[in-house]
């Protein structure tokens, strides 16, 4: 089970929502992570509409790529922060390992995988990786 949501504080009109939840890295976190980011999503909606129900869409789709790869490539607990900007929303998952992610070669007829990294790149404004000795943060900027 994910830690309880720390939130600065309840939003009201006009003010940005932020979110950190933590997570000790079992499969189902994946779900959390993801139902995580939705309520998130439900609070910012109240204060800044997205533009598009596409934007909505791509950030849960983000949110469930990272935890996924979080659960399969850094075994052991992730934390998922998610913040509004001025022109969209910020996203960092932090996890244990400290091998930066990297494009995998797409196998359509079997093998799974090789897709996440070309996905996340094609959803998000910018992308970068941050690396220290207790892993890395992985920060993605999506449109609201």
């Amino acid at each position: 089970m994910a830690t309880e949501p720390r939130w600065n504080k309840t939003p009201t009109p006009g003010e940005i929502p932020e979110r950190i939840t933590r997570f000790p890295g079992e499969l189902h976190n994946v779900t959390d992570a993801r139902l995580d980011a939705e309520r998130f999503l439900e609070d910012l909606a109240e204060v800044t509409p997205p533009a598009t129900q596409e934007h909505w869409d791509d950030v849960l789709l983000v949110v469930t790529e990272l935890a996924a790869n979080a659960i399969q490539y850094a075994p052991g607990p992730f934390e998922l922060r998610m913040r509004r900007t001025f022109d969209g929303v910020h996203v960092v998952m932090h996890d244990t390992s400290t091998v930066p992610p990297a494009p995998r070669p797409f196998h359509p007829d079997g093998g799974g995988g090789g897709v996440g990294w070309h996905l996340l790149h094609a959803l998000c404004d910018q992308i970068s990786v941050a690396t220290d000795d207790s892993g890395k943060d992985i920060h993605l900027f999506l449109p609201w």
